[in-house]
């Protein structure tokens, strides 16, 4: 059966290849001047909503609260 030599420098070259097709193809966070920047691909990234909340938001709490107090000086 016949098995071609495989060329040592040919397996070199194409991890080279490989590996600086990785290291381009992925994004990563830099820091320039003591600030985060974030990686080229945020442009690309999906759009999260969080829609606006109550601006107290332990309002079921803080009736609670009332309602117990309420109750507390009514049972005296």
């Amino acid at each position: 059966m016949y098995s071609p030599k495989k060329s040592p420098l040919l397996s070199i070259v194409l991890t080279g290849i490989a590996i600086v097709g990785a290291v381009a193809s992925t994004g990563c966070q830099t820091s320039i001047g003591g600030q985060t920047l974030p990686s080229g691909h945020y442009l690309r990234d999906d759009i999260q909503y969080f829609p606006k909340g109550p601006e107290f938001k332990l309002q079921r709490e803080a009736a609670a609260l009332k309602a117990a107090r309420v109750n507390n000086e009514l049972n005296r």
